[in-house]
């Protein structure tokens, strides 16, 4: 069995005259992160690797998670085909995981997360919202195979605060 687990970044600011890979995390964003891994520690899953998108917010928001979760850094990547918002690099990128990794946690964007956790899972969110969390489990062999899997999980900060 494979498992993604999509985190959107938390709510970002636009208060800044900056690159939008450098937008930072609000408050809210940094308090929705830590709900999350907060949460994500009571699934008693364990998670092979982590990988991220290279902007400021997912990068900020995937810390966050990784220490509630206390996990080793040394598992963790940042991946340019993680900064994406139609979803296409991304799913490209899942599906060319190491074949010896099982459970893998993503750090993103939207569009590109709402419409994979859609396409590839079996309930429909109208929106992943920020900091929001979903949990897909695909009964392949292969990451290569992904197509239609079981959304185990899903979890908004909304209803943990």
């Amino acid at each position: 069995m494979k498992t993604l687990i999509f985190i959107r970044h938390g709510k970002s600011s636009w208060d800044y005259d900056v690159d939008d890979k450098d937008r930072p995390l609000k408050e809210r964003g940094i308090t929705d992160a830590h709900l999350i891994g907060s949460e994500l520690s009571t699934f008693n899953l364990t998670i092979d690797y982590a990988y991220s998108s290279p902007a400021n917010r997912a990068l900020h928001t995937a810390m966050i998670v990784m220490r509630n979760l206390e996990f080793n850094f040394e598992h963790f990547k940042v991946s340019n085909q993680l900064y994406d918002f139609s979803g296409q690099s991304v799913l490209n990128f899942c599906k060319n995981l190491h074949e010896d990794l099982n459970t893998v946690l993503l750090f993103g964007h939207n569009y590109a997360f709402t419409s994979l956790v859609n396409n590839l899972g079996d309930k429909y969110i109208e929106n992943l919202p920020t900091a929001g969390m979903a949990q897909l489990n695909f009964e392949v062999n292969s990451w290569s195979e992904i197509t239609s899997g079981k959304t185990q999980k899903l979890r908004i900060p909304k209803t943990l605060r």
